[in-house]
């Protein structure tokens, strides 16, 4: 989402107010929190561990994993945050302000390794043109398994 690309906090969390007023919802400390936490953990998360780490770092904020969940939805839908589904497993979510990229996920650990590469990219566009299409947005998740699990594989042998 290119209007969140290396965004402030103060901008990104107007944007959080408009969607809540949008959707009838109030702002609270909660929210903000959730928002804060998301602005600075620079990786992918389940809810649960976003939970956990949001618990830990506000030990006397009363804040449930449901209003994890709802809220992460909320910025999902409003495309502040994207997510990896895990089929069965869940999803995974990061803050859409970075510029675009890809995945490569290890289906043993789950690890999510980010990529940029131009060729795929150019090759893409023109795989839409070829078919009539304008390429306006994409996600290209690769999966596979990772050099430490391979090595650990190796060793349980």
């Amino acid at each position: 989402m290119s209007f969140l690309e290396n965004i402030e906090y103060d901008h990104l969390l107007e944007e959080f107010k408009a969607v809540l007023r949008k959707n009838s919802l109030k702002f609270t400390k909660q929210r903000e929190i959730i928002l804060q936490t998301l602005y600075n953990f620079p990786g992918h998360f389940l809810p649960e561990e976003f939970y956990l780490l949001i618990k830990e770092n506000n030990p006397k904020t009363n804040i449930g994993i449901a209003t994890i969940y709802r809220t992460l939805n909320l910025l999902e839908d409003s495309s502040i945050v994207t997510s990896i589904s895990f089929g069965k497993n869940g999803k995974k979510y990061e803050l859409a302000n970075k510029p675009h990229h890809d995945h490569i996920i290890c289906k043993n650990c789950g690890l999510i390794l980010e990529f940029e590469d131009k060729e795929i990219e150019k090759k893409q566009k023109e795989i839409a043109e070829k078919n009539g299409f304008i390429l306006t947005n994409h996600i290209m998740q690769l999966y596979g398994i990772c050099a430490d699990c391979q090595k650990n594989k190796r060793k349980k042998r």
